[in-house]
């Protein structure tokens, strides 16, 4: 044999003792062998090679990225939404007016240190404040505001958000909610928000005298597990009672519409269910249930540490959960049960409450199976117990499977700068779908 067959034949035999010895090892000691061969040959363990100083990293995918939920830069209670004071001087007058050629009074800046001082305290009543003069909201405006632009002023104007046009061809007996459908073809756990059709924030159907009628025997019976407010909430849920009534008699004139007389003030008239609803006779939490058959939630900014709690509302559609369980609540303890909230929303959803601006609001959806159509299910509801178990088919029918959407639209209100959530529940029977 020559010496290069000799070679070869030393080579080969080597190779199979090598070989036999490997398969001889234990994991780690196979596992030893790979990284020193690799940190050697410079391949990583997918048989890549490894960065060097001129091969620029490769960019980590979406799904691998970890979650950006880092404590903010600076405090919230430094942080302010954007303000409008520039619309007070066009907002148009009002019957109940105080000195509406006042405004807009001094300017205050939200750098400014004696700012931050003068806000108004979480609990306080806007209107029994005593100094309304240096005393402010977070969107930078005066209680002395406030007061001269009086009751409705023009929120179109105030928030930069336009009334709706009007529905004229709108016939309630046969109006039918439109179908909404928030379906996606691969799930992201994310607040999945789009801008607001402004035109549909409240939208009527034919059931509304029933709808109605049906959240006035609940709140009878359930009281304030689903209608309250608490102190410091006054100005915001004013607000919210008056722009959606404002938006009601905008979209819907052949219904609504607003009166004023000095000895009732403002009346609401409600052309459906054939009434009228003097405005300063209740709590405008009271005037929303009497004509407005969706949920609000209202959500007010607390001066001491800028986070936003749960200090008011009519909510009769939520699952799981009531206003009672959570009034009082910071928007992280109300979403405390949801999977994973801390880990990948918590720090996304106060840093957009803190900048979320006046003039552009949103609206989310989300959607599940139902069985029959629950209006009020709180905490330990028999209904409930639907999640823990599977019913035989001869006891749960596809009649009684629905579709059940929660639309929900999210809007600051220009004045107090609390944001309102807005929900309602809609139900489609599953037989209905091809």
């Amino acid at each position: 044999m020559s010496l290069s067959g000799q070679y070869l034949a030393a080579t080969g035999v080597g190779l199979l003792l090598s070989f036999v010895s490997y398969l001889l090892m234990t994991v780690s000691q196979r596992k030893l062998v790979y990284n020193r061969v690799a940190s050697r040959l410079k391949f990583s363990e997918r048989g890549q090679r490894t960065s060097s100083s001129t091969t620029p990293p490769r960019s980590v995918s979406p799904e691998k990225k970890p979650p950006s939920n880092i404590p903010p830069s600076s405090e919230y209670k430094d942080i302010f939404p954007p303000w409008r004071r520039d619309a007070l001087a066009s907002a148009g007058a009002s019957p109940t007016s105080a000195g509406k050629d006042s405004l807009p009074g001094p300017t205050i800046e939200s750098s400014n240190p004696s700012f931050r001082t003068s806000l108004i305290p979480f609990t306080a009543d806007y209107r029994t404040c005593a100094a309304p003069a240096s005393t402010y909201t977070p969107m930078g405006i005066a209680l002395t505001e406030i007061a001269a632009l009086g009751d409705f002023p023009d929120y179109a104007e105030l928030s930069g958000v336009p009334l709706p046009a009007p529905y004229s061809d709108f016939k309630i007996e046969s109006a039918l909610p439109r179908p909404y459908r928030p379906f996606r073809w691969a799930y992201h756990q994310t607040m999945s928000l789009t801008k607001l059709e402004t035109d549909w924030w409240l939208e009527l159907e034919r059931d509304f005298a029933k709808s109605i009628k049906d959240r006035k025997e609940l709140f009878a019976t359930r009281g304030k597990m689903m209608l309250d407010y608490l102190p410091g909430s006054e100005l915001a849920c004013k607000e919210l009672m008056e722009m959606a009534l404002q938006f009601l008699c905008a979209r819907y004139p052949q219904y609504f519409s607003l009166s004023y007389s000095n000895d009732k003030g403002y009346v609401f008239h409600n052309g459906i269910l054939k009434n009228e609803t003097v405005i300063g006779d209740m709590h405008p939490l009271h005037v929303l249930l009497e004509n407005v058959p969706e949920d609000f939630a209202v959500m007010v900014r607390n001066p001491e540490d800028g986070y936003y709690y749960l200090r008011g509302g009519v909510l009769c559609s939520s699952l799981g959960w009531s206003l009672g369980s959570k009034l009082g609540m910071q928007l992280k303890e109300i979403h405390g049960p949801i999977p994973d909230y801390k880990e990948k929303m918590e720090f996304s959803m106060d840093r957009y409450f803190s900048k979320f601006p006046t003039a552009r609001p949103i609206q989310r959806g989300s959607w599940g199976l139902e069985v029959d159509k629950p209006l009020f299910m709180p905490p330990g509801d028999p209904h409930e117990a639907y999640r823990d178990y599977q019913l035989p088919r001869s006891e749960l029918p596809i009649s009684r499977i629905h579709l059940r959407v929660d639309w929900q639209t999210l809007r600051r209100v220009p004045l107090s700068g609390a944001i309102i959530f807005n929900f309602k529940a809609l139900f489609t029977p599953f037989e209905q779908f091809r």
